[in-house]
């Protein structure tokens, strides 16, 4: 049996919310310069060995926050790689294994180009269709050789949005591997003792899942903090844990889709801020979350009482004790994304670290 597939061009967000409040937004730009990069990594699983990747969510925030969105949707379940060139790239994202058949990754919007930095050995970039810059979705692929002078400019460049920092001898072995030409996009298909005739099965395949590199860390009271992402400054969150009863709360200060009409006038603030709420049970590094507007009230008043409506959901993922990601879904609007965060300040980084070297 021949592997179906549909033909499609190679080579590779999600609307990204973020914070913090007027009263703050002069600190964040004095600490944004203090507080050290710290990059988020995941893991490429694959039938060959793990490759873990460190991402360059502050050089490429949009194309860092779309992928992420993929990781956590668990859209790179049962991928595989689907095409190897040696010396050059191995490329992964675009197809699953579904039933003994090919299927293609469900895509979100294609994503704004943000090429800049090199595609040298050991970088990860975006493919994308052929002629067409902001065309990036889900496929990545891993550059295997120093492409900077054939990808750095072509095709508005592709853009390289993080590092494998271990299982590059991973990434070579999968590139050493024998090339069968199954159709289409699969053309490269690198394949795993292969016989070389009859019907290619998963054994065969270089099977791909992405995940988050948690590194076992949990949750605990030393995340209690306010955190941000870099890119969107005057919004954000305040998070707390309640260890004991495995719960997180957490306050989000953003603003509404579209500013308001000039017309509309608040007597305190402006009428385009929103103050979301959040809470729900803990386990491991993640937090599942109901997410609620409150709305009726007025200010430092009794009456009228407010009310909070559940309007969506939201997953906390922290990485360790300095950074990790926020998902969210709101049906309301419609809107879906993932945001890169931060802590506003490093306070409480010593308390938490203590805090997991106890658990």
């Amino acid at each position: 049996m021949r592997i179906p597939v549909t033909e499609i061009d190679w080579m590779p967000v999600q609307n990204t919310l973020t914070w913090l409040g007027p009263r703050l937004t002069l600190m964040l730009a004095a600490l944004a310069a203090a507080t050290p990069a710290h990059a988020t990594s995941v893991i490429i699983e694959t039938s060959l060995g793990n490759v873990v990747v460190d991402l360059y969510e502050e050089q490429t925030p949009n194309t860092v926050a779309n992928f992420l969105s993929y990781v956590v949707d668990g859209d790179y379940s049962d991928t595989f790689v689907h095409r190897s060139v040696p010396g050059f790239v191995i490329q992964g994202g675009g197809f699953k294994w579904v039933n003994d058949a090919v299927a293609e990754v469900p895509t979100d919007a294609p994503i704004a180009n943000e090429a800049g930095i090199s595609n040298v050995r050991g970088t990860i970039a975006m493919a994308k269709l052929s002629g067409d810059p902001d065309s990036a979705t889900s496929q990545w692929f891993i550059n295997l050789d120093d492409n900077s002078s054939g990808l750095d400019a072509a095709n508005g460049g592709y853009t390289v949005f993080g590092e494998v920092v271990s299982g590059m001898d991973v990434v070579d072995r999968i590139a050493a591997l024998q090339i069968w030409n199954a159709g289409g996009a699969l053309s490269e298909l690198p394949l795993i003792d292969y016989p070389g005739s009859g019907n290619v099965e998963r054994k065969h395949l270089v099977m791909t899942d992405v995940l988050l590199n948690t590194n076992g860390f949990t949750i605990n009271a030393g995340l209690n903090d306010a955190w941000f992402n870099a890119d969107t400054s005057g919004q954000g969150f305040f998070i707390v844990v309640y260890p004991d009863a495995e719960l997180v709360f957490l306050s989000w200060f953003t603003f509404d889709t579209e500013r308001p009409d000039s017309a509309v006038v608040a007597q305190l603030g402006e009428p385009g801020q929103r103050w979301l709420t959040a809470q729900g049970s803990f386990s491991g590094n993640r937090a599942d979350l109901d997410i609620f507007v409150t709305a009726g009230g007025v200010f430092d008043s009794v009456t009228p009482a407010p009310e909070s409506e559940q309007d969506g959901t939201m997953v906390v993922e922290f990485t360790d004790c300095t950074s990790g990601t926020i998902s969210y879904d709101i049906p309301s609007i419609g809107w879906q994304g993932v945001i890169p965060i931060q802590r506003v300040a490093n306070d409480n980084i010593s308390l938490c670290e203590e805090l997991s070297l106890q658990q």
